[in-house]
């Protein structure tokens, strides 16, 4: 791949290490609400379960600007977080929270579903043997959704690896900093001469994008297997 440039090698390392702690960071709160919202009952849940899917049908430059407003440093939240040397607003710490963000429905959704999956049978056996609640969801729950769980995790990664309107909005689009895949496209396509560019970047989305999918379909069925065999 010598035919990248600097600025696109830039780019797409960018946008790789974003994904990545986006959905590292992003994942055991996603575990733990689709747990609640698969199994628990409490006030408000329709409320939580609204509020994790809000991101799928709000406007992405509006969650951008609504993470500014929270984040930015003069926000409520990012002020405080300023005084401890933690910024979010135009660095690409902000960057991956607007991707966790703008992922984190698909990955819930996706653990969810493999949550509700798990026969409850089998978690009230395990109580009834005398196993605590954590150590029934560590030795029971958990490993029968793992491949839920991978498959969300890599949902989320494809679906950070191409966010653009709320990390453009909040983070602003800085060569080096900021500029992932998604705003060095939008970049190049804004000058002269700068298509082949926005191509090659594109063709190395699809790339990045194909090879998550089958490599979570590989590992759904390895540990699908794995699990069946237990």
């Amino acid at each position: 791949m010598d035919w990248l440039g600097p600025e696109e090698w830039r780019a797409v390392a960018l946008s790789l290490k974003v994904s990545f702690w986006a959905t590292l960071v992003s994942l055991p709160f996603g575990v733990f609400i689709a747990y609640a919202l698969a199994r628990w009952s409490f006030p408000g849940k329709q409320l939580v379960n609204g509020l994790v899917h809000l991101p799928l049908v709000l406007p992405p430059v509006a969650t951008g600007y609504l993470l500014l407003l929270t984040f930015g440093t003069q926000g409520p939240v990012g002020r405080i977080l300023a005084e401890v040397g933690i910024v979010f607003a135009f660095r690409w710490t902000g960057a991956a929270l607007a991707a966790g963000i703008m992922a984190f429905p698909l990955m819930v959704r996706a653990i969810r579903l493999s949550m509700e999956a798990v026969d409850p049978k089998l978690e009230q056996a395990g109580a009834t043997l005398g196993a605590p609640p954590v150590w029934v969801f560590l030795t029971v729950t958990l490993p029968m959704a793992l491949p839920g769980i991978v498959a969300g995790a890599i949902l989320a990664f494809a679906k950070a690896m191409g966010e653009f309107g709320a990390t453009i909005t909040f983070v602003s689009n800085i060569p080096g900093q900021t500029r992932t895949i998604s705003s060095a496209i939008y970049a190049f396509l804004q000058v002269p001469g700068g298509e082949t560019a926005a191509m090659k970047l594109i063709l190395v989305s699809i790339g990045v994008s194909m090879a998550a999918l089958v490599m979570s379909e590989l590992v759904n069925r390895h540990v699908a297997t794995r699990v069946v065999g237990a």
